[in-house]
Parts: C-alpha cells; structure tokens; sequence
C-alpha cells in the first residue's frame, strides 16, 4: 500500500502552478464577502481541464469573486464564453471586477443572478464542454442532473468540495450535506455514461466525462 502523501507535499503540489497578483485580489474579496473560493490546486485542474477540452462553452454555479472562473477562462479558447450563475448580485459584482482586472473581454464572462436549479433548466442542452458545480452541497445531485443535460458528448462535469473538510470519508459523520455528496459520488461512481476521476485537491474535485 502506497504510503499515504505528507502535509509538506500536499502544500507543495496544490501551489505547484503559482496564482498571480489578480487571483490574490480576488482571493481577498472572498475573504471579505466570506466566500470559500476553489483552491489553486483545484483551480488549476479547471484550466487544465478547459485547456485540454479547447472549451467553447463552460457552465459555474457558484461565481463567487471570481477565482475559480477566472482559472476556467484563462483556459479556454480565446473565444470561449464562461456562464456563471450565483444568486449573490454583489459576488458577481465582485467576480466582474476580477475578470476586468485580468483583461477578460466583457463579452466572455456571462454572470446570471439566480438559483442554480432555476437558471440552469433555461440554458441549452448539449451545447456545453465544462460544467463546474460549487454550489449547495444538498443540491448536488440536482446539478448534476441538470450538468448531464447541457454536457456535449464528451464533456466533463467539475464538482468541488466533495471531500467535504475531511467528513465523507469519516462514516461517524452523518450531517446532511455530508449524506448528500455521498450519495453524489456513488451516484458518478454507478452510472453507466460516465467516466468519474475523483482529485484529492483542496477539498475534493470530482470530474466525470459524459460518454454519450
């Protein structure tokens, strides 16, 4: 059995891609809003992922102050146009003013003010190439449902937070957002059209292709 990786190596390989000067500012903002933002680990596994995909077309839930979006634009195609939902105008607000401060054009970054489960059912399916999800660990499931739908084949769903501060993998813990991604990662695991990598990065990345 493979030792399991030291504290020293974990810090090591999540600061392995340095985030820069607007990712701290927008980094700050979270703190002051009291936003969780993604991790820089777990952000670069979003621009490697958009990278490699050549991604046209990316759905987020949770905007937040713009980090995890801004680490999915940089990227994406120079073309690609990121939607991104939260129901917090201000944090949109404030993920605007980072896209700005990295030189995002306006016209890539779409923010729309509302609850995931009623904005995404409005959006097209099968016209998307990432979903990211860090929204209301309940809903998850509900997400992904809907993530499913707007995926192209061969796209791929992103869903932060699924280790969940060390809970999922304690048995002991029976909280309900806990119970909920639980039930979520067995529901990746179990399903036929999906191929599921789940990342130990920052608190959990699990992404899964949709085959068909």
């Amino acid at each position: 059995m493979t030792e399991p990786i030291s504290a020293a190596s974990w810090s090591y390989a999540d600061a392995y891609v340095a985030e820069d000067d607007v990712l701290r500012h927008a980094r700050e903002r979270a703190t002051e809003v009291g936003v969780v933002p993604i991790g820089p680990g777990g952000g670069a596994a979003l621009q490697f992922l958009a990278a490699v995909l050549e991604a046209r077309a990316v759905v987020e839930v949770g905007t937040g102050t713009g980090v995890s979006g801004l680490w999915l634009l940089r990227g994406m195609r120079s073309d690609g146009v990121l939607t991104t939902v939260d129901i917090e105008t201000e944090h949109q607000r404030l993920a605007r003013e980072t896209f700005t401060e990295a030189g995002i054009a306006n016209q890539r970054a779409r923010t729309i003010a509302g609850a995931a489960l009623d904005v995404l059912p409005r959006l097209t399916d099968g016209h998307y190439d990432v979903v990211f999800l860090d929204g209301e660990k309940t809903e998850y499931s509900a997400y992904l449902r809907e993530a499913l739908r707007l995926l192209r084949p061969g796209g791929v769903v992103a869903i932060d937070n699924v280790l969940w501060h060390d809970r999922v993998a304690d048995a002991s813990v029976r909280d309900e957002e806990t119970l909920a991604i639980r039930d979520l990662l067995r529901e990746v695991e179990e399903h036929e059209g999906l191929v599921p990598l789940l990342l130990p990065v920052g608190d959990g990345l699990l992404m899964a292709k949709k085959e068909s």
